[in-house]
C-alpha cells in the first residue's frame, strides 16, 4: 500500500495572498525570514489580511538561511507563550520549514530534536493549530509537502525531517511573491526543483500518481527557468507553479541521493554553506550517470529526455544527452560545475579529503538515499563526492 498526501487546499494565481481574509480562527502568528516579505510589502498585507478575519496577529522575524535547532527551539517558545491556532510561514523554504519544527514543539514541548531524525516519527499534529504556508521563492515547494531541513551547527549536519504530519493544511502559491527574487536566488531555486522533479520521476517509490506531476514540472523547468532568471514576470510566474508541482511529486515518491550529498556536504565545511540548490546543480549530472548503471532508472532518464526533446539511437545516448542539457543549463546559469570551483574556492582541498570518510557516511544514511534507485556503498558514496568536488566524471562513469 502506498500514499498520497497533499494539502487540503491549494490557493494559486495573481492576488491569492488575500484568500487569508477567508481563514477562521483567533489568533495566527506568521514566521518570516530576514526581510523581504516586510521590505516588498507582502508582510504588510499579510498582517492586515489576518486582520481583517478577526485574529490576533504576532511576528515572529529573523529566520535565518539554513534554520538552526535553537532558532526552532526559540520559535516554539513564542507559539506557547502566544498560544495560536494558526501559523503562518511566510518566504523561502527557511522559514517555511523552521515554522514546520516549530509547530512540533508547540505542540508537544517534551519532544527532543532527536525524536524527529527519524523518518515518518512525528507524534500527531494539529492538536492546537493548523498550518498555512506561503512560499517566494521557486524551488523547495515545502508548502506542499512532508519535509523539513533543520541544521545542527554543532554537529555541521543538516537533518532532512520528514513526516506527513508537516504537510501544510493550506497552500497559497502567489507567484507575485516570487517576482522581487535575484537572479542568483531563481538560478540556485530553479535547480532545486528540476533536481526534485528528476528524483522523484527516478525514484523506487515513484508512482502513477507522482509521475504526470514530475515529468510536467520537468518539461516547465526547462522551458521556463532561463527567461526567470532573465527577469520574464510571465516565466516567473509558470517556474513559481512548476516547482510546486515538482514538490507534490517529491513528498509522496521521496528523493534520492543528490539530496544525500547536498544534505551532508551543505554545513560541513569551515568557510561557509554550500548552498542547497547550487549543490544539487552541480551534483546531478554525476548521479544520474550513477544511477543509470541501474537500467529501470537509466530507461526513465531516457523517458525524460525525449519527454524534453532530446534525441538519441538508444538509451546510453538519451542519458548522456539529458546530463548534457542539465550541464549546459549550469553555464548558462552562472552555476558552477563542482565543489572545487564553488565560491572561488571555499571548500579547500585538504579539508574535502579530510573529511570525506565521514561526509560519504553520513549521506549514505540520509533519509533521502533509500528511495535512490542505487543504494551506494562506502567507496562508491567517497568516489561519486569525489567526482562532485573535481567534476572528474569522465560522461561514461562515475562508478
Amino acid at each position: 500500500m502506498a500514499r498520497f498526501t497533499l494539502p487540503r487546499d491549494l490557493y494559486w494565481g495573481k492576488g491569492s495572498l488575500e484568500t487569508l481574509k477567508t481563514l477562521t480562527g483567533k489568533k495566527a502568528i506568521i514566521v518570516v525570514g530576514g526581510g523581504s516579505m516586510k521590505r516588498f510589502g507582502f508582510l504588510g498585507k499579510a498582517e492586515a489580511y489576518l486582520k481583517e478575519a478577526g485574529m490576533e496577529v504576532r511576528l515572529f522575524e529573523n529566520v535565518e538561511p539554513d534554520p538552526s535547532v535553537e532558532t526552532v527551539m526559540k520559535g516554539a517558545a513564542a507559539m506557547r507563550e502566544f498560544e495560536p491556532d494558526w501559523i503562518i510561514a511566510m518566504g523561502g523554504g527557511s522559514p517555511i520549514d523552521a515554522a514546520k519544527a516549530m509547530w512540533v514543539f508547540y505542540e508537544y514541548p517534551e519532544t527532543s530534536f532527536e525524536d524527529l531524525i527519524t523518518p515518518f516519527s512525528f507524534p500527531t499534529l494539529r492538536q492546537k493549530a493548523k498550518f498555512l504556508a506561503i512560499p517566494s521563492t521557486s524551488g523547495t515547494a515545502t508548502e506542499v509537502t512532508a519535509f523539513s531541513v533543520i541544521t545542527d551547527y554543532q554537529k555541521g549536519i543538516k537533518y532532512p525531517l520528514a513526516d506527513f504530519n508537516i504537510t501544510p493544511d493550506v497552500a497559497i502559491v502567489d507567484p507575485e511573491l516570487a517576482e522581487t527574487m535575484p537572479k542568483k536566488l531563481t538560478a540556485h531555486t530553479g535547480m532545486d526543483a528540476l533536481t526534485h522533479a528528476i528524483e522523484a520521476y527516478v525514484s523506487t517509490l515513484h508512482g502513477p500518481f507522482t509521475d504526470p506531476l514530475a515529468l510536467e514540472a520537468i518539461k516547465m523547468v526547462f522551458s521556463y527557468l532561463k527567461t526567470s532568471y532573465d527577469g520574464d514576470v510571465k516565466a516567473r510566474e509558470h517556474m513559481h507553479y512548476a516547482q510546486c508541482m515538482a514538490g507534490m511529486a517529491f513528498s509522496n515518491a521521496l528523493l534520492g541521493i543528490v539530496h544525500s550529498m547536498a544534505h551532508k556536504t551543505g554545513a560541513a565545511y569551515k568557510n561557509g554553506h554550500i548552498v542547497h540548490g547550487c549543490a544539487n546543480a552541480m551534483y546531478l549530472p554525476k548521479v544520474i550517470k550513477y544511477n543509470s548503471k541501474n537500467p529501470e532508472a537509466a530507461a526513465r532518464y531516457a523517458q525524460i529526455a525525449l519527454a524534453v526533446g532530446l534525441t538519441g539511437s538508444n538509451t546510453e545516448e538519451l542519458v548522456d544527452a539529458l546530463i548534457k542539457k542539465i550541464r549546459d543549463y549550469n553555464v548558462l546559469l552562472n552555476i558552477p560545475s563542482c565543489i572545487k570551483d564553488y565560491e572561488d574556492g571555499m571548500v579547500p582541498e585538504d579539508e574535502f579529503l579530510e573529511k570525506l570518510p565521514q561526509v560519504a557516511e553520513l549521506a549514505i544514511g540520509d533519509a533521502c538515499t533509500g528511495s535512490n534507485p542505487r543504494i551506494p556503498t562506502q567507496e562508491e558514496m567517497e568516489k561519486l563526492l569525489k567526482a562532485c568536488y573535481y567534476d572528474t566524471e569522465d560522461r561514461k562513469s562515475v562508478v
